[in-house]
């Protein structure tokens, strides 16, 4: 009996489509990163050193890349909403789930051996995502309108105590 619940809250918190990501892909993940109440989003790419349990609401990802000589790693969990989207950029030839031997190396040695794919695995169109993303388009089209009619109101009414104010000053003049 709870087993099925619980089952059915993770399907409901899944995406309902998630690019299929295997090791020695290189990947870009896009993220949502909140400052304070600003949002932006923020890409990572490099190689897909591990994945754990796909069919799973907690699959994750391990991608991991060089910056300046210094080898980052993050994970991702692929159906966190904060995670825009993952692109696959080239696929790499591995026999083994878990590329804990990319760490031990660096430079030419730390390269993969490519494989032809078909890119068209990267057109996961996540319907949910694109309605709420028209809703909040929308909502900030009409809270700008909104604005633009606040300042015209404004406009005109600071023209009239000018108009006023001119009135007055040719009456005592």
């Amino acid at each position: 009996m709870s087993f099925d619940l619980i089952k059915k809250v993770n399907d409901a918190q899944k995406k309902r489509q998630v690019v299929d990501v295997r090791s020695g892909d290189t990947v870009r993940v896009t993220q949502k990163i909140k400052e304070g109440n600003k949002e932006r989003l923020q890409t990572f790419e490099g190689v897909v050193i591990r994945c754990d349990r796909k069919s799973s609401l907690t699959s994750r990802i391990t991608v991991r890349k060089i910056t300046s000589g210094v080898g980052v790693e993050k994970s991702y969990l692929l159906h966190n909403p904060l995670v825009e989207k993952v692109v696959i950029v080239k696929r790499g030839k591995v026999r083994r789930n878990y590329l804990s031997f990319l760490r031990a190396r660096a430079g030419k040695s730390a390269r993969l051996v490519g494989k032809d794919f078909d890119k068209s695995v990267n057109d996961i169109r996540d319907e949910h995502a694109e309605e709420e993303a028209e809703k909040v388009k929308e909502a900030k089209k009409v809270e700008a309108e909104a604005k633009a009619a606040e300042k015209a109101a404004e406009a005109a009414e600071l023209a009239k105590k000018q108009a006023e104010v001119e009135a007055a000053h040719a009456a005592n003049s």
